[in-house]
């Protein structure tokens, strides 16, 4: 798995992520806030499969020299 997703990307799948799972260890949504477990997993592995099959990346690549 090659990583397809940024540093900026990364920060905000784990803040909305972990925001959606409080909510719901909160009572304030329901069980569908279980979802936010998602994006914080494909933060922690830097490779998302939705990017992967649209062949999508918002990693920043260093030019080769």
């Amino acid at each position: 798995m090659k990583a397809n997703i940024g540093s900026i990307d990364r920060v905000v799948r784990i803040i909305v992520g972990m925001a959606l799972v409080g909510l719901t260890l909160n009572g304030n949504i329901g069980v569908w806030g279980w979802i936010g477990v998602v994006p914080v997993v494909t933060a922690f592995i830097s490779f998302c499969p939705l990017y992967a099959m649209l062949g999508m990346s918002t990693c920043s690549v260093a030019p080769k020299s």
